[in-house]
């Protein structure tokens, strides 16, 4: 193994339910919605998603997807406006924090000489946003996000635009992520050896997994 690939939220860091950071924000601003309506709206929305979304600039991405839950609240008021807010406010109510066991771990991999990268659904000012807040910033030998290729995990795309920028090949990479469908069957179909983070032991299948990102030491 030459490299070693991560996907972000969920893997490195973690953040509160975005049904809740968005009622948060919302609540700054004076409105309020119940919690519960907010997680329906998001799960409307995001079985609405299309690869087609991901054609679209990154202000306009979130402002078309904050809108469609909005509408979906029937908030009063100027959507717009509010959806861009939301964008602009998101890091800062969205309790990120760091796993105790990703920083240790990149660093270990980079003592031993592999490339690391990250390939995430996020976009790329989000990303940077991100690995400054959590101290990551200068870590990785590439960051990927889905703006790069215009398509999202698990499409083979992001992760073939990812080795490609490491120069080196597919198989001579792993991939460590916390979704079974995107990262895992993703990064498995694009070529990578896939590692599935599962924290709580909670994924039944017979697939490789770690429970401590320190364990993909035992894969390289």
């Amino acid at each position: 193994m030459k490299a070693v690939l991560f996907d972000l939220g969920g893997t490195l860091v973690k953040t509160a339910p975005p049904p809740r950071v968005f009622r948060r924000i919302l609540r700054s601003h004076g409105i309020q919605k119940p919690l519960a309506d907010i997680s329906s709206a998001f799960k409307k929305v995001e079985r609405q998603q299309s690869i087609d979304d991901y054609q679209l600039p990154y202000e306009e991405f979130w402002r078309t997807y904050n809108t469609r839950i909005l509408e979906l609240l029937q908030v009063d008021g100027d959507f717009g406006k509010l959806a861009d807010t939301i964008t602009d406010e998101w890091w800062d109510n969205a309790d990120l924090t760091l796993f105790p066991d990703a920083k240790e771990t990149l660093l270990m991999l980079k003592e031993r000489g592999l490339k690391v990268g990250l390939v995430t659904n996020g976009f790329q000012k989000d990303i940077d946003d991100i690995l400054s807040r959590t101290g990551l910033t200068g870590i990785f030998d590439v960051t990927v996000g889905a703006d790069a290729v215009r398509k999202p995990k698990p499409e083979k795309e992001i992760f073939v635009y990812a080795i490609n920028k490491l120069v080196v090949r597919t198989q001579e990479a792993l991939f460590v992520g916390d979704n079974a469908k995107t990262d895992y069957e993703g990064s498995r179909k694009a070529g990578l050896k896939p590692i599935l983070i599962d924290r709580n032991n909670e994924v039944k299948k017979r697939i490789r997994k770690i429970r401590d990102l320190r364990g993909v030491m035992a894969f390289i």
